[in-house]
C-alpha cells in the first residue's frame, strides 16, 4: 500500500473519529450538565440536612412583599420573626410591625396545633385548630429553617436554578414543585435562596396559580441562640376578645 492510499485512510478515519467525538458531545452534554446541576443540589440538601441536626432556635428580621396581580399592587409588612424546635414540634411567632391596608400591627403565633392572630389595637385573638393539617402547615414552616434538605423531595420536585447573591452572600437558588394537587392549588411554585454556609434560607418566594406572590427576605438572623423571653406568648389584656371561627 502507497503513502497516498495510507494518507488518505487516514483521512477518512480521522473525519470518521471526529464525527463520532462531535456526536458524543451533543449526546451527552445535557447529561454532563444534569450531572453537575444534580451534584450542586446534593451538596446544598446536605448542607441543610447539616444544618438541621443543630437547629434550636432562629430570630431574624423580615419583609414581605405581598403582590397582587388583579390590582397590580404590592403591600409590604416588615417585622421580626421567631422558630423554636422541640423535638419534632416546631412553634413560630411573627410579630408583624404592620400589615396593609390598616397597617395595623399582629402578632401571630404557631404551637401545639394551633394558630393564633393577636390584633393589637382591637385587642382580639382569632384562633384556628389546624386538625389534621398540621404536617402541612409545619412543612411550610420549616422550608430553609432547620428543615432537612433531603426531605423537601418528599413532597416537591426539588430543581437547582444555579446561584445568586444576596447581599454578601452567594446563595443557592432552589425550585421547589408541589408533588401534590391540594398543594399546587394554593403554590404553584416556591423558590428558595439558600446561605450554604448555615443551610438556611435568606429569601423565598411563593407564587400562587392566580399570579399573585410572596417575596419573603430575611436578615440580621441569629441562629441556636437564646430568644428573647415571651416571644412564644400573646401579649393580651383584661379585656381581650376571641374568637375561634372553626367552633
Amino acid at each position: 500500500m502507497d503513502r497516498k492510499t495510507i494518507k488518505i485512510m487516514n483521512l477518512r478515519l480521522y473525519k470518521v473519529l471526529s464525527t463520532c467525538f462531535l456526536f458524543a458531545v451533543v449526546a451527552l452534554a445535557p447529561k454532563a450538565f444534569g450531572q453537575a446541576d444534580y451534584a450542586s443540589l446534593e451538596k446544598v440538601l446536605t448542607q441543610m440536612d447539616n444544618a438541621s441536626k443543630d437547629f434550636r432556635t432562629l430570630e431574624a428580621s423580615f419583609v414581605w412583599d405581598q403582590y397582587t396581580k388583579v390590582v397590580d399592587e404590592t403591600d409590604t409588612s416588615k417585622g421580626n420573626i421567631y422558630f423554636k424546635r422541640d423535638g419534632n414540634d416546631t412553634t413560630m411567632a411573627a410579630d408583624i410591625a404592620g400589615v396593609p391596608p390598616s397597617n395595623a400591627p399582629k402578632y401571630v403565633l404557631f404551637n401545639d396545633g394551633e394558630v393564633k392572630m393577636y390584633e393589637i389595637k382591637i385587642d382580639k385573638v382569632t384562633s384556628y385548630k389546624v386538625g389534621k393539617n398540621k404536617g402541612e402547615i409545619e412543612s411550610f414552616l420549616v422550608l430553609g429553617f432547620g428543615g432537612r434538605g433531603h426531605d423537601l423531595g418528599k413532597s416537591y420536585d426539588v430543581k437547582y436554578l444555579g446561584t445568586e447573591k444576596i447581599g454578601d452572600v452567594e446563595t443557592a437558588k432552589l425550585e421547589l414543585v408541589p408533588k401534590s394537587e391540594k398543594t399546587r392549588g394554593r403554590f404553584s411554585k416556591i423558590i428558595l435562596w439558600i446561605d450554604p454556609a448555615r443551610g438556611i434560607s435568606l429569601q423565598q418566594q411563593l407564587f400562587q396559580p392566580d399570579g399573585d406572590f410572596r417575596l419573603a427576605k430575611y436578615s440580621e438572623i441569629h441562629m441556636n441562640q437564646k430568644l428573647p423571653d415571651g416571644v412564644f406568648k400573646l401579649k393580651t389584656t383584661s379585656k381581650t376578645t376571641y374568637v375561634s371561627p372553626q367552633g
